[in-house]
């Protein structure tokens, strides 16, 4: 009998890709024969990320909704339609027993088609607020893992299984040293160092708060790991890209190296950001995305908030008060130990794992 043929699909943003590609390498694991093809959008970083990890990758044309201008939502529909029938034929041709989403809207084509055929879905919601996509996905799914309590105001309780939010291994499991971590950024071991990460996209008004205060961070003796988001380095003045106190650049490959560097960490606050900084307890400064959809990241930081983990700053907020609350937590090392305790407290091992297991277990194979 032929070993079990999954899609996957999903994409957008870090947020989405990483957790797929950790739930794709955990399926591997447990099942080395099994065949999987990811599908996302046409033109998104899916694209260029999946394939790096070792996995094939069918794009589909499809736009997500704009909420800031409606005209431009004019041609959704077509997309919409054209979606479907290039998903049609991905899976005529790959023909799979099962297909997981990990959100984002090129996710909801795929598995809607699948619903349609009968093929069994699965669904992962990251946030603590859950996107319009799986709630409309959730009444035919098999499953629906989530990562906190309370989403059976979202989702049908019967379907809803709790397993956390996938890190990836090399962060879970990370053994680099601080002083490699400081090797690889050119940085020095001994000084105090926030790492920068606005998403994968970049966060203008974190960018704008960290560009016009770099020389407060270095009379402060503070390193700086930045990432800028992709399209946004060549808007920092090349003088602070030159600094060898700060370490810039648009993505960060390595997040373990990071992580391992970081006495602080200023983010934004989707779901699988703030899993990762719980899983290597690290405190941070958060600053949620306003325009994120149902105010999401807000809810999402809020978690960490309440646990003691980490601070908010409000996006309207960054240029005021973002420098004096790295500058205040970071020169506090009772503060910054307390928060990284409950940061780690937060985290859920092996969900990757706990993914992977209830798609086998609840996935029969149906090809001859």
């Amino acid at each position: 009998m032929n070993e079990l043929k999954i899609i996957i699909a999903g994409g957008g943003t870090g947020g989405h890709i990483f957790p797929a590609i950790a739930v794709a390498n955990a399926l591997k694991k447990i099942n080395p024969g099994i065949e999987i093809l990811f599908v996302g959008a046409n033109g998104k970083m899916e694209m260029e990320k999946v394939p790096m990890s070792g996995y094939k990758i069918k794009g589909i044309d499809i736009a997500g909704f704009n909420r800031s201008s409606m005209l431009k939502n004019w041609s959704l529909p077509f997309k919409l339609i054209k979606s479907f029938l290039q998903v049609r034929k991905i899976f005529r041709s790959f023909n799979p027993d099962a297909v997981f989403g990990v959100g984002g809207y090129s996710s909801f084509p795929v598995l809607k088609y699948a619903q349609q055929q009968g093929i069994p879905t699965f669904l992962h919601e990251a946030n603590s607020f859950a996107g319009k996509s799986n709630m409309l996905l959730a009444r035919k799914a098999k499953s629906v893992m989530v990562a906190t309590d309370g989403m059976d105001k979202f989702f049908p309780g019967s379907v809803i299984v709790k397993t956390g939010n996938p890190v990836r291994t090399e962060i879970v499991n990370a053994t680099v040293t601080r002083e490699e971590a400081m090797e690889y950024f050119g940085l020095r071991v001994h000084k105090p160092t926030v790492v920068v990460i606005g998403g994968s996209l970049g966060a203008q008004s974190i960018n704008a708060a960290i560009s016009r205060s770099i020389e407060r961070f270095a009379d402060a003796g503070v390193q700086l790991i930045w990432q800028t988001g992709k399209g946004n380095l060549n808007s920092v003045d090349e003088s602070v890209r030159k600094r060898k106190d700060v370490c810039i650049t648009e993505f960060i490959a390595k997040m373990n190296y990071a992580y391992a560097a970081a006495d602080l960490v200023v983010s934004r606050a989707g779901a699988i950001a703030l899993a990762e900084i719980c899983a290597s307890g690290k405190p941070s400064i958060l600053v949620p995305l306003p325009h994120a959809a149902e105010d999401h990241q807000r809810v999402n930081a809020m978690v960490l908030v309440d646990a003691g983990a980490a601070w908010l700053v409000e996006d309207k907020d960054a240029a005021k008060l973002l420098l004096e609350k790295i500058l205040e937590l970071g020169s506090n090392p009772q503060l910054l130990a307390d928060f990284s305790k409950a940061a780690a407290g937060l985290f859920t091992p092996n969900a990757d794992y706990a993914i992977a297991m209830q798609i086998l277990q609840n996935t029969r194979k149906t090809n001859a």
